[in-house]
């Protein structure tokens, strides 16, 4: 069955219209409403009452419902209300961690980078930690890694810990290296890479750079959370989201302890939009959500754990990506794997049983094979009989290269490729060398999976990519850079419909976190999660999506976030 289809089951008693004669608490019209509901893709005004939606309708039906104490927002004219905006896959911590320590994003030359770098160590103390996330050196002139002798320059004397935006490679310098103790004799793990000083045997100096895995061996030398309060840093990062206008997020690997730190933010009144989160797998934290099975929604629906994510291999721009055949700009490199796929049956199975929902990292096209396989054996192995849930809707994260051959796979699997419309925009400027044009065929392939009948929730995986939802909505109708380019190799046709870029941010997530009877369209019974902006994503010209305001963010019916 195709899983788009599933959607269209999920019937709500009385899906329009309304619902007795008691005031609403909130009631938005002014705008424009829509709704995602076939039966009424469009309204004037939504109605509120105890977290859920009570009408859509007209303004003059919504107005009948104001009572003394109703909160009304008449929009300004243009503006347009949508379903909440759920951000499919992203770090809660690491965008919040971003927001406090030093923010590397958007800088254009490995000069304005060490700039930036050589002023944070003029103001920091003597031999305190730099930590700092965001460079991506495929905008600059050469496109290189920086390297340890780079950072010794311009900050000799305090440990410099710096990772690049993908989240798959980070950059030391002398201080941090010898902090941590990676020296020239340190060993990398399977699972990741040290580069070195070239020399003939190959066995140089570390340069500074560690990829994947080997990132641990300088982590764990690091002030945990690069010194910021991790309490303090999911505040920021909720703050951020809501004042975007994302209702809410899909947190891809977390440890138990996070959870615990939203549960006392949602005990204090504090969790202004809601939490899905996946714990990092295989761990002691995972292993103890299998024998519970998945968790019961909290805090009226603010946060659900019912998820285990694990990581098959890397990414593109640091070549941990595992492809079918070498990279085109390093003949003798094909990536690498982050976990053995045997160990990965085994909890594949075992969640399976457990009802757990289970996502896991793939991006290559060798890596995103491998984990359909051990998919289509876990489904073999376990009947539905044997299973808490009968239909799992296992996620792949990513998804971003696939061989022709595998794309028809996920449909025939059920299997729910997550994606990020903002990788292709920021992967296409160095996708080209590192894969050819040919295998761009099926890269970042938005249409070719939606045409096969499956779903594409969307995410940002910010602090990877901004994070923004006019971003992710802009890239996955334009396929074009932010500033309008559209490269050799970007394949136009594999972009969204305006519908399904809405979709994708909306009801695709909804469906993927087994949410769709609750959010994720407008219509009478759901929760009321409205994300309003300033015009109509679905009508202006692509160049003004944007720039396109976030007037109000609705969750659960109250307001946590209005433009000034």
């Amino acid at each position: 069955m195709r899983v788009i289809a599933l959607l269209s089951l999920v019937l709500l008693a009385g899906c329009s219209g309304r619902h007795g004669n008691e005031p609403a608490d909130l009631i938005v019209t002014g705008g424009s409403v829509v709704t995602l509901d076939p039966a009424k893709p469009r309204a004037e005004a939504v109605a509120v009452r105890d977290g859920r939606i009570v009408l859509v309708g007209t303004a003059a039906e919504a107005l009948a419902l104001r009572g003394p104490d109703t909160m009304l927002r008449e929009l300004t004219a243009g503006a347009v209300v949508y379903p909440g905006f759920t951000d499919a896959h992203m770090h809660l911590a690491g965008v919040g961690t971003r927001e406090l320590t030093l923010n590397l994003e958007n800088l254009t030359s490995k000069d304005a980078f060490l700039a930036k770098v050589a002023a944070a160590a003029a103001q920091a103390k003597p031999e305190e930690w730099i930590v700092g996330r965001g460079w991506i050196e495929t905008h600059w002139t050469p496109p290189e890694f920086p390297t340890r002798a780079d950072l010794d320059r311009v900050a000799p004397d305090n440990p410099v810990w710096l990772t690049r935006a993908d989240g798959h490679a980070s950059v030391a310098n002398t201080a941090a290296l010898v902090r941590a103790g990676v020296t020239r004799e340190t060993q990398a793990p399977s699972s990741g890479r040290i580069l070195r000083d070239a020399t003939p045997d190959g066995r140089g100096e570390p340069n500074g750079m560690l990829v994947d895995d080997a990132q641990a061996l300088v982590d764990k030398a690091v002030p945990r959370g690069g010194g910021v309060d991790p309490t303090r840093a999911l505040s920021a990062g909720l703050a951020r989201e809501a004042a975007l206008g994302w209702t809410g997020v899909q947190d891809a690997g977390v440890d138990a302890a996070t959870v615990d730190r939203l549960r006392a933010l949602c005990r204090d009144g504090k969790l202004p939009i809601r939490w899905y989160g996946a714990l990092d797998a295989p761990s002691a934290d995972a292993e103890a959500l299998l024998a519970k099975g998945p968790l019961q929604p909290e805090c009226d629906g603010r946060i659900t754990l019912r998820a285990l994510k694990f990581y098959m291999d890397g990414a593109v721009g640091s070549r941990g990506a595992a492809l079918l055949a070498p990279y085109s700009d390093s003949p003798t490199d094909s990536g690498l794997l982050r976990n053995d796929p045997k160990l990965l049956a085994d909890w594949y199975a075992r969640a399976l049983r457990a009802g757990l929902q289970v996502e896991t990292h793939a991006i290559g096209d060798r890596g995103n094979r491998i984990v359909l396989d051990l998919y289509q054996q876990a489904f073999a192995a376990v009947p539905a009989t044997e299973r808490k849930v009968a239909a799992p809707r296992w996620r792949v994260e990513h998804a971003q290269l696939l061989d022709a051959a595998d794309l028809p796979r996920f449909a025939a699997l059920g299997v729910i490729p997550s994606m990020q419309p903002s990788h292709a925009i920021s992967d296409l400027f160095f996708a080209p060398r590192r894969l050819g044009q040919a295998r761009l065929a099926h890269a970042y392939a938005w249409r070719e999976l939606i045409d096969s009948g499956v779903p594409v929730p969307a995410g940002s995986d910010a602090p990877v990519e901004q994070g923004d939802p006019r971003v992710e909505f802009y890239a996955a109708v334009a396929r074009k850079s932010l500033d309008g380019q559209q490269l050799e190799g970007w394949h136009p046709e594999l972009a969204m419909t305006r519908e399904e870029a809405l979709k994708s941010l909306t009801l695709w997530p909804a469906f993927a976190a087994f949410e769709e009877a609750e959010r994720g369209s407008i219509e009478v019974g759901k929760r009321a999660d409205l994300t309003v902006f300033d015009r109509d994503l679905l009508t202006v010209p692509e160049r003004e999506i944007l720039s396109a305001v976030p007037l109000l963010t609705v969750v659960g019916g109250a307001i946590v976030h209005q433009a000034h």
